[in-house]
């Protein structure tokens, strides 16, 4: 029976989406196939072993289950660890979806769910995304770059350029996180100016974008060199963007539409332009990868590649793989497979010397 390493928590602002994710997720998994480890990370950054109920994940009392805890272990000289067979990370956001993770079970020589430490650094700068993304001729939203250290000169100057090149209103992002974290939409200069000071309060590093009226269409992807797009689902936000708050804690629901209704042409070219993407950045294991269809002019843009998407009850990844077939438990056993496939892959390279 081979061991999974569930990772969950994490030092990032997405902690709460990872315990809401990885109880789905150990609920869900084939327990005759897999024997389950469970490692928490505290927002702090501290590593456990934890072994009580599931149930404490999901409403984070975990934490202050002492006898169940074990945090003096060593990642690359203890038994328990060791006897892990592949790692699924089911973290997103910093220190957790961008590649930082991933280096460290390279180092450990384990096989793990997901992108590589390329791949998911390259997806979570959603700056150095979008470039590759035009590289490989797939459209994106008009955008402005701004570094924190920016706001400290002259942020009003900084402010009219930016008007000046994308006009109101914008959206204002943190290039390294996820879930819509730190996001805000500006329909005026002092809301733009605002919007900046909140989003370099998360990253060094800020992304402005056009704002466009925009439905917001979303695929999966699965798999390693055999990739299978899903049929793009759409998301209908309660607010007026899918913020954090819409995806997590509002109480008006926002609507899921899988598949999206959208002209069959259209689905065509969205998941062309997901397989072009995964590709692009070497994907691998999965991803969610979303777009914008502009409502006036109906034209399509690439918005970003989550390379861990969430797995909580109201996540469109799984949904929309069991759209496809694919259903939530089967999708974790066929995760770990690709895992383990891509890792076998890595090591039956031949290093020639010249």
């Amino acid at each position: 029976m081979l061991n999974v390493g569930i990772i969950f928590g994490g030092k990032s602002g997405e902690y709460d989406v990872s315990l809401m994710s990885a109880y789905n997720v150990i609920g869900a998994i084939d327990k005759s196939k897999f024997k389950v480890t469970l490692i928490g990370i505290t927002l702090e950054g501290k590593w456990y072993i934890y072994n009580g109920s599931e149930e404490r994940i999901k409403d984070n009392s975990w934490i202050e289950d002492k006898e169940n805890l074990n945090g003096e272990f060593s990642l690359f000289n203890d038994e328990v660890i060791n006897d892990i067979d592949v790692f699924f990370p089911v973290l997103h956001g910093q220190y957790c979806e961008d590649g930082k993770i991933q280096g460290v079970f390279e180092i450990m020589d384990k096989a793990y769910v997901g992108c590589s430490v390329m791949t998911s650094a390259v997806c979570m700068d959603k700056d150095i995304a979008k470039r590759i993304f035009k590289s490989v001729g797939i459209p994106v939203v008009d955008d402005y770059v701004v570094f924190k250290k920016d706001l400290s000169e002259d942020i009003k100057s900084l402010v009219d350029n930016i008007v000046k090149k994308l006009s109101l209103p914008v959206f204002v992002k943190p290039v390294n996180m996820g879930s819509s974290v730190g996001i805000n939409k500006a329909h005026d200069k002092d809301e733009l100016e605002n919007a900046l000071l909140y989003a370099s309060k998360f990253d060094t590093k800020i992304l402005v974008e056009k704002a466009i009226n925009a439905r917001e269409i979303e695929t999966a992807v699965i798999g390693n060199e055999n990739i299978k797009v899903s049929y793009p689902g759409e998301v209908v936000s309660c607010k007026e963007f899918y913020d954090y708050e819409a995806k997590y804690l509002s109480d008006d629901d926002s609507k899921v539409m899988i598949p999206a209704d959208i002209p069959s042409d259209l689905t065509k070219r969205l998941r062309n332009y997901a397989k072009t993407a995964f590709k692009a950045v070497s994907g691998r294991g999965l991803s969610r990868i979303d777009f914008f269809l502009d409502k006036d002019s109906g034209e399509v843009y690439l918005n970003e590649i989550n390379t861990m998407p969430g797995f909580t009850n109201i996540s469109m990844y799984p949904k929309m793989m069991e759209h496809i077939g694919i259903n939530y438990s089967d999708l974790i056993t066929k995760l770990i497979d690709l895992a383990l496939e891509e890792y076998k892959s890595k090591h039956d390279l031949v290093v020639k010397e010249n």
